[in-house]
């Protein structure tokens, strides 16, 4: 039988029931329409009724929502980190309706105020995994999404000094979070929920963009800035209840030492650059700071911007010379 609309006694919010499809390939229909509006609630079930329909003639993709697309991504185990907004924006939208360009332009819609490369992590890129991951059941397209060109302005990066002038304005608490980035590496949000071992002197990382825990060695300093931290029990050592919180904390104390502005995820470009400065090689620091080579080159890696470097060419030349003429002159003066 058709769908039909009906109410539960003592209800005011119409229900719908009953089958849809050819002889021998019915399917049973039941759900509560949420309104009280018969016409409303009709609408409804003509809705149901073409969207099957739809999907009986046309095939399934012609009915597949982003949001049912979403759906089969999370039951199928994948991150979702990004995922809430984007599903929120394009909801009731059908996979195949979605474009590129309506993926960029959501991208932009959601995060104005982003980075072009924080848009394309943020949105672009769970948007096409979605929309990718139905295609490889076959029930819709693969979709290529350009991506937006990177900010090429060079990101600023914290300094032990900069800490240490920050630590003099900001909270124990703060000034360790701050600390503790710098010298592991550690991204805000896995600071934020490290597992710290100060016997071992480690401390266990579990959020990663790479999606494996890993394990950071803390040096005798930053030891000792958290071992005389107030103990908390029960919760992570670096607690804030809203993320908006600790920001509003992060700036203040930033604004009252009166030092070049940096966000957070600035001390992670610290730990790469100083390690990097530190003659350490690029294949290491990466290991170190869990990413690739090439985002490290590409995002963090910070010139060292002094022209007179190139002396170091001449004196390249200069120095076997020099070597020699000491060396005589030692010799010299041995001998008389």
């Amino acid at each position: 039988m058709p769908l039909k609309l009906y109410r539960r006694k003592g209800s005011e919010t119409y229900n719908y029931r009953g089958t849809i499809g050819p002889a021998g390939r019915r399917k049973f229909f039941s759900g509560s329409c949420k309104t009280s509006n018969k016409d409303i609630a009709a609408r409804q079930i003509a809705e149901i009724e073409a969207r099957y329909w739809g999907g009986h003639f046309d095939g399934p993709g012609s009915i597949l929502t982003f949001a049912q697309a979403a759906a089969m991504y999370r039951a199928a185990g994948k991150g979702d980190k990004f995922l809430p907004p984007v599903e929120a924006y394009f909801s009731a939208t059908l996979v195949k309706d979605i474009t590129p360009g309506a993926i960029q332009q959501m991208a932009v819609a959601l995060y104005s105020h982003w980075s072009m490369a924080s848009r394309n992590r943020g949105a672009i890129i769970p948007a096409q995994a979605v929309i990718n991951h139905a295609a490889e059941s076959g029930l819709c397209q693969h979709i290529r999404v350009k991506r937006f060109k990177p900010d090429t302005k060079e990101k600023p990066f914290v300094t032990l000094e900069w800490l240490k002038e920050f630590g003099k304005h900001a909270s124990p608490q703060l000034h360790a979070y701050g600390l503790f980035m710098f010298l592991t590496g550690a991204r805000p949000t896995e600071a934020l929920e490290a597992d710290i071992d100060l016997p071992s002197r480690t401390a266990l990382l579990h959020e990663s963009k790479i999606g494996h825990e890993r394990r950071a060695h803390l040096p005798p300093m930053l030891v000792a800035v958290l071992a005389n931290l107030p103990e908390i029990k029960d919760r992570p050592l670096f607690f804030y209840r809203k993320l908006a919180d600790l920001e509003a904390a992060w700036n203040r104390a930033v604004e009252r030492a009166g030092i070049q502005f940096m966000t957070r995820h600035c001390c992670r470009h610290g730990f790469i650059t100083g390690l990097l400065r530190q003659k350490f090689d690029v294949k290491t620091v990466a290991w170190l700071a869990d990413m690739t080579v090439e985002t490290l080159v590409k995002t963090y890696a910070h010139a060292v911007k002094d022209r007179t470097l190139t002396d170091a060419l001449a004196n390249a030349e200069e120095r076997p010379v020099m070597d020699i003429a000491e060396a005589l002159l030692k010799t010299g003066a041995a001998n008389s």
